[in-house]
């Protein structure tokens, strides 16, 4: 997650700066009010582009982010499942032997006529 954050960060440096860059280029140079219109416009559309660009990227990364998270929560519910059936296997079956062992210790103990000690 830091990751992003970082990425995020940079994007606003880099916007920023590009800004700014182009901002005290226009100041600083020596052209006429037309000239310095036309230059910001064209910069402004290579911004507007260059901003478009890197926002498809984000957007493409976030995309894969969330497909490689709904596929991990897949996977992670699916082996839970298998686990819950393992689990429930084995105490079905610790159950059945429990209840065989209860069974013949009660069928051997009434035999005898004796008080019935059950042992688990």
């Amino acid at each position: 997650m830091s990751n992003r954050d970082e990425f995020g960060a940079f994007l606003i440096g880099f916007l920023v700066g590009g800004l700014t860059g182009a901002v005290a280029s226009l100041l600083l140079a020596p052209q006429s009010g037309e000239e310095t219109r036309t230059v910001i416009k064209e910069r402004a559309i290579e911004l507007r582009d260059k901003a478009s660009e890197t926002a498809e990227g984000v957007y493409a990364k976030a995309e894969d982010a969330a497909n490689d998270a709904v596929k991990r929560a897949e996977a992670l519910l699916k082996e839970a499942k298998e686990k819950a059936a393992e689990a429930k296997e084995k105490g079905q079956h610790l159950y059945e032997e429990q209840k065989t062992k209860l069974s013949k210790k009660i069928t051997a103990e009434t035999s005898t006529d004796s008080p019935v000690e059950v042992e688990l």
